[in-house]
């Protein structure tokens, strides 16, 4: 896939959460990844970020949304649950840029929504958790940029053999 991406998590609270983060942006294959504005006892994660994500991609800390550093030719995308975001399955995902979360309990600043080129949404009832709507965005940016082929037109996989029945009950993955 070219181009880059980061994500940001503004005011988060639990490490847990930003573990959840941290290892998923890893595990999508994020640039970098950042704090706004986190609680110390949030940024104790250690013991959550099971991939080990600080020796695979840069992190950095920032005091607030004043101090935040965007690359040149990087969109700034709020993921926030708003009347006017975009809903995720129909946003085309910029090929640099960086993914803004917000905190657990609470929607991105004002001075954070006014600074992204985009808000967008993942069309559910209500909020979800953090984490979740973290690996939700990275997902459909793998879908849409990851080079995948396009979805086969009948329910199931690209090649109707995919599974063979050996006897009854039983079947074989080729």
């Amino acid at each position: 896939m070219r181009g880059y991406f980061g994500v940001g998590i503004e005011g988060i609270s639990k490490s847990y959460n930003l573990g959840a983060i941290l290892r998923t942006s890893n595990a999508f294959g994020a640039s970098f990844a950042f704090t706004i504005g986190a609680t110390n006892k949030a940024l104790e994660v250690k013991r959550t970020d099971t991939s080990k994500s600080e020796n695979h991609m840069p992190f950095y800390e920032w005091d607030n949304p004043k101090n935040l550093v965007i690359p040149k030719n990087c969109k700034l995308v709020g993921v926030e649950l708003t009347r006017d975001s975009i809903n995720l399955p129909s946003f085309r995902h910029p090929m640099n840029c960086i993914y803004m979360l917000g905190p657990e309990k609470g929607s991105l600043s004002n001075e954070i929504q006014d600074r992204c080129d985009y808000l967008v949404k993942i069309p559910t009832k209500f909020c979800i958790n953090v984490g979740l709507a973290c690996a939700l965005t990275l997902y459909d940016r793998s879908i849409m940029l990851g080079g995948h082929p396009e979805r086969p037109v009948k329910i199931g996989g690209p090649n109707e053999n995919w599974v063979k029945p050996l006897k009854k009950g039983n079947q074989k993955f080729i």
